[in-house]
């Protein structure tokens, strides 16, 4: 990119989207009539497929060079199946997306160093002994790079690319043109659930020091863990648009899944299941973000997870509610778990709504209740996505709103059955889930290191016993 700062004009963005769109939406329209065509040839098929591929392509294209808002939403594709397209091409079509996970084109080093050095007050050198101009990493609203602090501490430097706020907040206004990119390849998908959880959460996420205050919090977590590492953070140089932290050398998640063994992959699996949904029930933390390029896998077997500006802090009932609907699950007793949301203000008490609310539940959070060993399928996400879309346009459901830790959780689900899914691991997920469930002792080998590292420190005080 040039030295310029990313232009926010509104129309500028505006008319690059909505090309785009109507040109993925021209090419999924020919691609159904040819699926449609009274006996297909292969030959129509595989052209459709070619159509969809290149929607695929337009999709990284224009999230990429949207940053920021529009840019989650393809981080969030790149990890989730969501049944866009046939099987045959899923494989090739999610590969493509996954582009999206390494991030956008860099903002230029003389860019960044103006940033840096507005925000921490001095000039580049007064900060840091030495800092590589070539980023490790660009994602969504910032880029990353390595840099040596002058004790030569190792430290990763996430800087807000420039003009980064103002472009947003023209997405924002935009992102609804983006999305229909999005509805062209997968009809009947809620654009609008999404648009509005985007600005919702977008804000907080350009507050690099409240992500910086997150990440210290986790960071205080799991200092000394057997098998998960949080970066720690150096507060000193820690600014509204500008964090350091502790600097990891990892392999990457495609790296990683194309590379490790099945055991491997199956652990890997355990740790992240760990982290972001027993983790919370312990420590009250909730991490929202579990994309692929959140994850990073040492060489001694430990995974380190980044990137915690899509978060929240529970309290006590936020948790109990949460483990009363599972347990609702769990007992197969869809009044009681409408009971239970109703008395949230999630939805009327109607007994009408009780059992299709319990299997899109179940739908949702069921995998982990499984007693018996379970491989996770990718496309659980398209079916999940399906159902919730369908079900919001069910009489009754039009209204429903979902407490915020249920509605971050549950994304983090659909995030984390879509990294299971890439790893192809399989467990058996419930003897996880029943620790903070059911009170029991661990079962597996990680959930009994867990339990010696935090001892008397995060105990599960979810109210299982009551």
């Amino acid at each position: 990119m040039s030295d310029e700062e990313i232009r926010g004009s509104r129309f500028r963005r505006a008319a690059s989207i909505t090309g785009t769109a109507a040109g993925v939406a021209a090419r999924e329209a020919t691609a159904r009539a040819m699926v449609r065509t009274a006996g297909s040839s292969d030959a129509r098929r595989a052209a459709a497929s070619r159509q969809q591929l290149k929607s695929a392509q337009a999709l990284v294209k224009v999230f990429a060079g949207m940053r920021g808002a529009a840019m989650k939403v393809g981080q969030t594709l790149s990890a989730v199946d969501l049944g866009m397209v046939p099987e045959e091409i899923r494989p090739e079509f999610q590969a493509i997306l996954a582009q999206l996970q390494q991030g956008a084109d860099p903002v230029s080093f003389k860019a960044i160093t103006k940033v840096i050095e507005s925000d921490l007050g001095e000039k580049l050198r007064e900060s840091f002994a030495d800092i590589d101009p070539e980023p490790i990493a660009a994602a969504s609203i910032g880029q990353v790079h390595r840099a040596t602090l002058h004790d030569g501490r190792d430290v990763a430097v996430k800087v807000q690319y420039p003009g980064i706020a103002e472009a947003i907040h023209a997405d924002m206004q935009n992102l609804r043109l983006g999305l229909k990119l999005l509805s062209a390849i997968a009809p009947g998908i809620d654009t609008g659930a999404i648009a509005g959880e985007i600005r919702e959460r977008i804000t907080e996420e350009l507050d690099y020091e409240l992500e910086a205050s997150n990440q210290q919090a986790m960071a205080r977590v799991y200092r000394g863990h057997p098998f998960a590492v949080v970066p720690g953070v150096v507060t000193d140089l820690c600014r509204e648009r500008v964090i350091v932290t502790d600097y990891v050398e990892a392999m990457r998640f495609a790296e990683f899944k194309d590379t490790s063994s099945q055991a491997e992959r199956d652990r890997a699996a355990e740790i992240i299941v760990r982290f972001y949904l027993n983790g919370p029930m312990r420590h009250r933390l909730l991490n929202g973000d579990p994309h692929p390029g959140n994850t990073l896998f040492l060489p001694d077997g430990r995974i380190a997870f980044l990137d915690f500006g899509f978060f929240k802090r529970m309290g006590d009932d936020e948790v109990r509610h949460l483990v009363k609907t599972t347990r609702a699950l769990h007992e197969n007793d869809p009044m009681g778990l409408l009971e239970i949301v109703a008395e949230l203000g999630a939805l009327p008490a109607d007994p009408a709504l009780a059992q299709p609310f319990y299997e899109n539940y179940e739908a949702i959070f069921g995998w982990l209740l499984d007693e018996e060993p379970t491989r996770i399928d990718a496309s659980q996400t398209a079916q999940m996505m399906r159902r919730y879309t369908a079900m919001r346009g069910d009489e009754g459901f039009d209204q429903m709103t979902l407490p915020a830790e249920h509605f971050v959780l549950m994304r983090g689900v659909m995030l984390v059955i879509g990294l299971l899914g890439q790893l192809q691991a399989e467990g058996r997920w419930f003897d996880v889930a029943r620790e903070w469930l059911l009170g029991d002792d661990p079962r597996t080998g990680l959930g009994k290191a867990e339990a010696a590292f935090f001892g008397t420190r995060h105990e599960y005080t979810t109210g299982v016993a009551a």
